[in-house]
């Protein structure tokens, strides 16, 4: 059985996610992934993925830029239910306005588009109750919200494409410390993301600093069917998911492929 073990002993993060499929693919995979993915029409999306060195580990390291930005720290998967915030794709900013987006803009396949869909259900159900709002009234920076469905579509789209029969995931790292996001200063790990974690083995190791996201948190509980040590298993690939911030440990998400016996 061909089995996906994602190690997020360093957290997780959707770019981080992205990376680390994406380094499991060899060079011409990967520059046709790119290429079609830029071709998908989200709004103002490009993506680029570049190599990346943490601790002596190799890896990759994607960025999303939006209208040829990338999202400011606290903007990114921290999100808003303020009414008064008003961008130039206000009507995107909604949960109604992504469903919007990803069902009827984007050009993937049917089963994929509903995997993107389900997990920004759980991001909307984990942010209406941190905000104690109704799922409607939830809504997103839009920087980081086109950042977000980007992250969220490609891991999906990788996910279809790598095609393992079984998904499993290590117990994760939230962090520690606090985050700074747009309503002030919140404690690790954020609501959402303690809300999406809740039932999922989870702890604080000796890092303060934010390292799973809501996006992150989200996709795992999607894709991931079990979160338990690396079984034993005969490694195929290895892929690395690189973060933007240095710390002590190599910041990255760790992804092997391999067989196991069923």
């Amino acid at each position: 059985m061909k089995l996906m073990y994602i190690d997020c002993g360093m957290g997780a993060a959707g770019d981080m996610l992205t990376g680390a499929l994406l380094d499991l693919m060899d060079g011409d995979a990967r520059a046709a992934f790119v290429e079609e993915f830029n071709r998908l029409g989200i709004p103002g999306v490009v993506m680029e993925v570049e190599p990346s060195v943490k601790c002596g580990v190799k890896g990759l390291h994607v960025h999303i830029k939006v209208h040829g930005e990338e999202e400011d720290e606290y903007m990114h998967d921290h999100h808003s239910h303020d009414h008064g915030w008003h961008g130039h794709s206000h009507s995107h900013n909604g949960i109604a306005g992504i469903r919007h987006i990803v069902a009827d803009h984007l050009d993937l396949p049917e089963n994929v588009r509903e995997d993107v869909l389900k997990v920004y259900d759980i991001i909307a159900d984990a942010e209406s109750k941190a905000h104690g709002v109704p799922v409607t009234e939830v809504h997103f920076h839009e920087v980081g919200t086109m950042d977000a469905i980007a992250d969220v579509t490609a891991v999906c789209m990788l996910i279809d494409r790598i095609k393992p029969q079984k998904i499993a995931a290590s117990p994760v790292n939230v962090g520690g410390g606090t985050v700074k996001c747009a309503h002030g200063i919140i404690p690790v790990p954020a609501p959402a993301t303690a809300n999406i974690l809740e039932g999922i083995p989870s702890y604080s190791g000796d890092i303060k600093s934010e390292l799973c996201t809501p996006t992150g948190a989200a996709l795992l509980k999607y894709i991931a069917e079990e979160f338990v040590d690396m079984p034993e298993l005969s490694a195929e690939r290895c892929g690395y998911g690189m973060g933007t911030k240095d710390f002590e440990r190599a910041n990255c998400v760790k992804i092997v492929l391999g067989e196991i016996d069923k």
